[in-house]
């Protein structure tokens, strides 16, 4: 059985060794077991595995008492499977949400540089043009920063 340290988990999975013990003290993964000695933790590859799959729900916004569930509703199997399809549903409709808003954002951010690059350019056509693209993103700016 490979056993890995705190240090090695946190360099496989990209969370901190702060987190890791949060994760632990807070019941998302555990508990893990200590060396008879040292008693520092020692991670089988499971944990590292749950670790990993943690590390990507946190990196999409996946709050804690989602992770907790998710997490819950892993160890339920096939009995949990509607609500675990349910909450992963939900949260890739959040993701949806805030990448049609960071496309609002990189339009706008494309459209004034297109307009300070006519100005730079002392192109007055492609200026107004860039201006009425920038003015017409007025209501679709407004709409996501709500």
């Amino acid at each position: 059985m490979t056993v890995l340290t705190i240090q090695d988990v946190s360099q496989r999975s990209g969370l901190s060794e702060p987190t890791l013990r949060y994760y632990e003290e807070v019941g998302l993964i555990g508990p893990i077991a200590r060396d008879a000695s040292s008693r520092h933790r020692r991670y089988r590859e499971e944990d590292l595995d749950t670790l990993q799959a943690l590390a990507c729900l946190r990196a999409m916004g996946v709050g804690i008492e989602d992770m907790r569930t998710y997490q819950n509703n892993r160890a339920r199997g096939h009995a949990a499977a509607d609500e675990q399809r349910d909450l992963l549903l939900r949260h890739a409709a959040r993701v949806e949400t805030e990448i049609a808003t960071l496309r609002v954002h990189l339009d706008y951010l494309r459209s004034k540089a297109a307009l300070w690059d006519a100005r730079d350019r002392g192109d007055a056509a492609a200026e107004a043009q860039a201006s009425r693209r920038v003015q017409d993103m007025g209501p679709r700016l407004k709409e996501v920063l709500r």
